[in-house]
């Protein structure tokens, strides 16, 4: 399936990176995600109850279910927070590996990796803050949102096009199906099977 790049810019930006990045990032077998500022706007919506909700974008979980779908990848969530409301759609999403309120997410990190049993080259992290850099600089492939800040985008391999909350974690997805030389071919399964 061929891509126009005025179509489908984030095709464009990934044939753009170096070999060695694509390399690199065909070897993830698990993504682990923040929540805030990254599966969310980062935005805090408080409820008269006091309680927290949160805005999250269909792409995103979409993204989420394609790559568990087609065994392309495994997704983990680590949050520093623990709301009721990212717990549900965790659920929704069916996501197993869900480590909530750990402000450090080192610990919670080694036990997503160990125990899928993966090398550190085989995991990704996806932040937007300073509270994931220890993180970052753990995974073998380190992402970034478009609108992290500074010095989480200097420790990133890849910075999305995409803002956190806003399909930032679709795009990380594509990023990693076009890597590993399975986009096209889950879109084409995708259309026939919905099509």
């Amino acid at each position: 399936m061929s891509h126009d790049p005025l179509l489908d810019p984030d095709i464009g930006r990934f044939s753009a990176l170096s070999g060695s990045v694509r390399e690199r990032i065909a070897k993830v077998k698990l993504l682990i995600l923040d929540v805030d500022g990254v599966l969310t706007d980062g935005g805090l919506y408080y409820n008269p109850d006091g309680t927290v909700a949160k805005r999250f974008h269909v792409h995103d979980g979409l993204g989420i279910s394609l790559a568990r779908e087609f065994d392309s990848f495994q997704i983990a969530v680590i949050t520093g927070h623990d709301h009721p409301s990212v717990a549900a759609r965790m659920r929704d999403l069916h996501i197993d590996d869900y480590f909530p309120g750990f402000n450090d997410k080192r610990e919670s990190f080694e036990t997503a990796r160990a125990r899928h049993n993966l090398a550190y080259e085989e995991v990704a992290f996806m932040g937007d803050d300073w509270i994931d850099i220890p993180v970052m600089m753990r995974a073998g492939v380190p992402l970034a949102v478009a609108n992290a800040q500074p010095e989480v985008k200097a420790a990133a391999i890849y910075i999305t096009r995409a803002h956190g909350g806003n399909g930032a974690v679709r795009e990380a997805v594509r990023l990693i199906l076009y890597c590993k030389g399975y986009h096209d071919q889950v879109l084409a399964t995708w259309l026939k099977r919905y099509g």
